[in-house]
């Protein structure tokens, strides 16, 4: 069985959620004047390591699928590097060193 398109849907999934949640999270700096108001539906402390949390696991799924789409990729390619697939037609000549000119001796 594929489960290539299963995990990439799921990858997809995690992605769009990781995103929503750290837009949902506080902003600190307040850059370019947005965000870091003050009401919200999640305020306080418990909110706030909510979504700390949230985040974590979501990251940490999102990186497990990342290598799990890595290593399917990687046995479908036959474990080969896409560099090694390349054809190389001919080597390439190493160019000449230039002639130098001997020194006259006792100069």
């Amino acid at each position: 069985m594929d489960f290539f398109p299963i995990i990439l849907m799921i990858h997809l999934l995690l992605a769009i959620g990781l995103v929503g949640v750290v837009l949902l999270q506080r902003s600190e700096g307040g850059a370019l004047g947005m965000g870091g108001g003050g009401g919200g539906v999640l305020t306080g402390a418990a909110a706030g390591n909510l979504l700390t949390r949230t985040t974590a696991i979501l990251a940490g799924a999102f990186f497990m699928t990342s290598l799990a789409l890595a290593e399917i990729a990687n046995h479908r390619a036959g474990g080969a590097s896409a560099f090694d697939r390349v054809p190389v037609s001919q080597p390439v000549p190493a160019p000449a060193a230039p002639a130098v000119p001997a020194a006259p001796i006792g100069h």
